[in-house]
């Protein structure tokens, strides 16, 4: 495996880990996931730093042990350059389907990737393409 392959491979992960409710509920598992200087643009339009996301992920959607789950498809990455890798997946929550586009940054050390910068889009019901 080539190291492109390899540096998507662990974002794929990454990614997936962040769905993941035990992770979402805990700040310090999350936080190792988001790069301190995270911002996302929300499906709802609203702008999230890593501070605001640490704070209301645990009691975000998704982040429910006993709760519905994030159902990830469509997910692929390419490196852009040494160190940063970008990501499109698409996620269904109930019958909630939304667009995803993501970029992840490397850090120096046992820090490892980290998500830099997250938007989302909600797909208007009955739209395929």
């Amino acid at each position: 495996m080539d190291s492109a392959t390899d540096d998507v491979d662990q974002v794929i992960a990454g990614e997936l880990r962040l769905m993941d409710p035990r992770v979402r509920a805990s700040r310090e598992l999350a936080g190792r996931f988001l790069d301190p200087q995270f911002v996302e643009v929300g499906g709802s339009g609203r702008r999230w730093t890593y501070e605001t996301m640490l704070a209301e992920l645990p009691d975000d959607t998704g982040s429910s042990p006993a709760g519905r789950r994030f159902e990830p498809s469509d997910v692929s990455g390419v490196l852009l350059a040494p160190g940063l890798v970008h990501l499109t997946f698409q996620t269904v929550l109930r019958e909630r389907r939304t667009r995803h586009s993501s970029i992840w940054r490397k850090g120096d050390g046992a820090v490892g990737w980290r998500m830099y910068y997250h938007e989302a889009t909600t797909v208007p019901p009955g739209l395929r393409t």
